[in-house]
């Protein structure tokens, strides 16, 4: 069989090429891929021109969920029970060989798991929640007119990120714009959204996992603090376009006249939720920090201000089924990504930094995080706005990116999200070399040991999940 292991990967290119037919999205998933598999050519284990083969199946499976975005879910499902048959069969886990070695890796797991899919999900039924409280309603009379409208709500939501979990600031910028754009939402203004929220958890210890990950190991908040010049310029940078683009696709729709009665009870638990998740990141980082290894606390804390709200106001409990498949989606592709035989990451370098940008869109940037604490020489800011918005530029990229895509389907797809999102990657690379010439690049270690860095891929926050 020599013959057809030595065309595979030329096979799954020419596929990506005749299925995918824009060029942006040829352009950014095959260099994401590309740079995706060169970091993976020292590993060990079966390889086609020595790129193992367990990158061939994850990049197998990310190509079909940019091609066939209608079964993203069968995709995902698929790619992951080849990836753990191959694994359980041919060459095991870090954790031991055949099922056995599989357990064990799911019982690593476990934690970033179930927090993601407690905190999709009851983020889910806030959004619904906010929706009905009637903020949103009055919202167009506060937002000023014209296409700054667009480009002032994705301020609020890069502010809100800064202290909220990225999820929950995305979703309620989607919530905001479905209501005063009269769900006539561009796929591009979406794409914004994310952007906004992703950019601007970047700078913030409890904004992002990435970066509550970094304070965890002993890196300084102050360190992390100078990824908001790049997030900034980026803002900037797709911003305006963003606005203009939803500004002539659908304006703001105003009604001076009519009365908007505000359900403050549902405000409340609203408020209660977010106030929750902030409190329990902030308390379980600083205080215990070695049981949130162990323990999903975020994801749970959620979960316990909803159900005890629900004498309140009770949630939105069909939005449940979309909610679980839309997490379960993203689940699979974090565990197929958590089984990935990355070691090593290229020497730290602000050149490595903005290339984990990129890959960041396509992997998990967990692991990509705690490799990089463990093996230090990076500038934390830098490698927090890199891993931390990289993940905009393609729906999937990002928690953040799922959460809105469940909320409006029509966006899920690659070919569209980059067609009208062109200006996400622009503001990517723009945001890193204004900081790159502006503060320059000053690589640090991190403040604790290797040891307490490695742990750190448990992180229980997931503010961004892939």
């Amino acid at each position: 069989m020599p013959h057809t292991r030595i065309r595979l990967p030329r096979l799954l290119a020419a596929g990506a090429l005749r299925g995918v037919r824009s060029r942006p999205e040829e352009v950014l998933l095959g260099c994401a891929l590309f740079l995706f598999a060169s970091a993976a050519r020292a590993a060990d284990g079966p390889a086609v021109f020595g790129i193992p083969v367990d990158f061939i199946l994850f990049a197998a499976t990310l190509l079909g969920v940019a091609l066939f975005h209608h079964h993203v879910l069968k995709v995902a499902l698929g790619g992951l029970a080849a990836i753990a048959a191959y694994k359980i069969v041919f060459t095991g886990f870090k954790t031991g060989d055949g099922l056995a070695g599989f357990g064990l890796h799911m019982a690593h797991e476990w934690v970033l798991l179930v927090n993601l899919l407690c905190l999709l999900v009851g983020f889910a039924l806030l959004a619904r929640h906010f929706e009905d409280s009637g903020v949103p309603e009055v919202l167009p009379k506060l937002l000023p007119e014209g296409w700054l409208g667009p480009f002032v709500l994705l301020v609020i939501i890069w502010v809100l990120s800064g202290f909220l979990d990225n999820i929950a600031a995305a979703l309620i910028g989607a919530t905001i714009a479905a209501s005063v754009f009269k769900r006539k939402v561009h796929i591009g203004y979406l794409a914004a959204i994310v952007a906004a929220s992703n950019a601007g958890g970047a700078g913030s210890v409890v904004g992002d996992t990435t970066t509550t990950m970094m304070w965890i190991a002993g890196v300084s908040p102050f360190d992390v603090v100078e990824a908001y010049v790049a997030a900034a310029v980026a803002l900037l940078v797709f911003g305006f376009p963003a606005a203009l683009q939803q500004h002539r696709h659908q304006p703001i729709l105003r009604n001076i006249q009519a009365a908007h009665r505000i359900d403050w009870a549902r405000v409340g638990v609203v408020g209660a939720i977010l106030a929750g998740a902030v409190a329990t990141n902030v308390t379980v980082n600083l205080k215990f920090a070695e049981a949130a290894d162990h323990f999903p606390f975020l994801g749970v804390a959620v979960w316990v201000v909803l159900l005890a709200a629900v004498p309140v106001r009770k949630p939105e409990w069909s939005l449940m089924p979309d909610a679980l498949k839309g997490s379960i989606f993203l689940l699979a592709l974090v565990t197929c990504a958590s089984m990935m035989p990355v070691e090593k990451l290229p020497p730290a370098s602000w050149q490595s930094a903005f290339t984990l940008g990129f890959i960041s869109s396509v992997f998990d940037n967990i692991p990509l995080t705690a490799l990089a604490l463990k093996q230090g020489g990076y500038d934390w800011g830098f490698l927090a706005y890199a891993v931390g918005f990289g993940g905009s530029m393609i729906w999937f990229g990002s928690s953040a990116g799922v959460a809105v895509s469940n909320l409006f389907p029509e966006a899920k797809s690659v070919g569209q999200w980059l067609r009208h999102g062109w200006f996400i990657p622009i503001g990517y690379v723009a945001g890193f070399f204004a900081l790159l010439l502006i503060l320059g690049w000053h690589p640090q270690e991190p403040q604790k040991a290797a040891a307490a860095a490695a742990q750190v891929v448990q992180a229980p926050t997931a503010g961004k999940g892939l």
